[in-house]
C-alpha cells in the first residue's frame, strides 16, 4: 500500500490520535504527545516537580497493579482525588499535592498515545512548554527529512469512542510546530502547517481553549484552574521525555 498517510518529504509532520500517532511513528524518528486538557500538561507539571511519570491507557484495577508494581502512587481522575490520594489528572491538583518519586498517570488519550510510539523518542508537549519542546527538537536535529518529527494532537472521544478532535489540541501542537520553525526546521508537511496557522492566528489562546467543547466541560465542572494551568503558554521549560517507561525531564 502508497504510505501517502506518511507525509513523507517533510521535517515537521502533524496528525490526530492513536491510529495516526501508530501510522506517523512507522516514518518518524520523534513523536511529540499532545494532550492539553489534560495529560500532557499534567506530566509538565509533575515533571517540573522532580517526578517520574509513568503513562498508562487505563483507569481501572490493572493501574493500581502497575502502580504497586514500580512502587508508584497512582494518579485518580479528578473528583477521586483524597487528602490521602491528591495526585490527579487535574495539573492544578498535581500543583498542590505532595512530591512523589514516581506517579502512574492513567490518560486513554495521551498514554496511548505515548504507547503507540514504537522505536520512536516520546516527548510531552503542551501550551505550556511549546518552546522549550521545539528548540529541544531542533538543537537534536530533529524536524528534517532525513530525522522527521511527528507532532500528535490527542483529541478526546464521542461516547462511541471515535475521535473527536479538540481545539485546544490544534493549538497546543500548532505551538509546538510553530516553535519548530522558529528554530530553522521549516520544511512542514502541509498538515503542520495549518496547525502551526491556526494557532499563530488565535489572538487569545487562553480564551479560545477556556470557551472551546473541552474548556467548558472542565470549566462548568469546576475546574477551571486546570484550564487556567494549561494555557500558561510558554511559562515551563521542561521537555519531558520517555525514558525507560518513564517521562523525566531531557
Amino acid at each position: 500500500m502508497e504510505n501517502w498517510w506518511a507525509q513523507t518529504g517533510h521535517g515537521v509532520r502533524f496528525d490526530w490520535g492513536p491510529v495516526g500517532a501508530a501510522r506517523l511513528a512507522q516514518d518518524v524518528g520523534c513523536l511529540v504527545v499532545v494532550d492539553v486538557l489534560s495529560f500532557t500538561t499534567s506530566v509538565t507539571v509533575a515533571v517540573e516537580k522532580g517526578t517520574l511519570v509513568h503513562p498508562y491507557p487505563w483507569r481501572d484495577e490493572s493501574a493500581r497493579v502497575f502502580a504497586d508494581r514500580l512502587s508508584a502512587d497512582l494518579a485518580v481522575g479528578r473528583s477521586a482525588a483524597t487528602p490521602t490520594s491528591p495526585w490527579s489528572l487535574s495539573p492544578a491538583a498535581l500543583r498542590r499535592a505532595p512530591f512523589t518519586p514516581r506517579l502512574v498517570l492513567p490518560s486513554p488519550n495521551g498514554s496511548t498515545i505515548a504507547a503507540a510510539a514504537g522505536a520512536s523518542t516520546v516527548v510531552a508537549g503542551s501550551l505550556r512548554n511549546a518552546d522549550a519542546v521545539g528548540r529541544w527538537l531542533a538543537g537534536r536535529g530533529y524536524g528534517t527529512p532525513g530525522r522527521p518529527v511527528a507532532v500528535i494532537a490527542s483529541g478526546e472521544r464521542w461516547p462511541d469512542g471515535s475521535l473527536r478532535p479538540a481545539l485546544e489540541d490544534l493549538l497546543g501542537a500548532g505551538a509546538v510546530i510553530a516553535s519548530l520553525r522558529t528554530h530553522g526546521r521549516d520544511l512542514l508537511s502541509p498538515e503542520a502547517a495549518m496547525a502551526a496557522a491556526a494557532f499563530a492566528g488565535t489572538a487569545e489562546i487562553a480564551g479560545a481553549v477556556s470557551h472551546s467543547a473541552s474548556g467548558r466541560e472542565l470549566v462548568d465542572g469546576g475546574y477551571a484552574d486546570d484550564v487556567a494551568v494549561a494555557t500558561e503558554t510558554d511559562a515551563c521549560t521542561v521537555v519531558p521525555v520517555l525514558t525507560d517507561g518513564a517521562f523525566t525531564a531531557a
